[in-house]
């Protein structure tokens, strides 16, 4: 089974608005991201997002927003939970 590589990135850059957390969980076949990633751009990348999270265990209880069209190649789906979507990117 492949590693599945967790990729936080927590900053508190004066440019997102009340300092919430840019947050990213990566599986070696895409990645789960917070509200501030656009699936749009997303072309050639499976993405889900996730939004109202500040940690990566907020990102997996969170139900998933929205999916790039490779991760619904995949079998994401809006509705399911970032732990379900993760399982999938593995």
């Amino acid at each position: 089974m492949k590693r599945l590589l967790l990729l936080i990135l927590l900053a508190s850059m004066s440019a997102f608005a009340n300092d919430t957390p840019f947050v990213i969980v990566k599986g070696s076949l895409g990645f789960l991201g917070c509200g501030y990633i656009n699936v749009d751009a997303c072309a050639d990348e499976a993405c889900a997002i996730v939004s109202g999270v500040n940690t990566h265990n907020d990102m997996l209880k969170a139900t998933i927003k929205a999916v790039s069209k490779d991760a619904t190649k995949l079998g994401l789906k809006v509705g399911m939970t970032g732990a379900e979507a993760i399982e999938l990117l593995r």
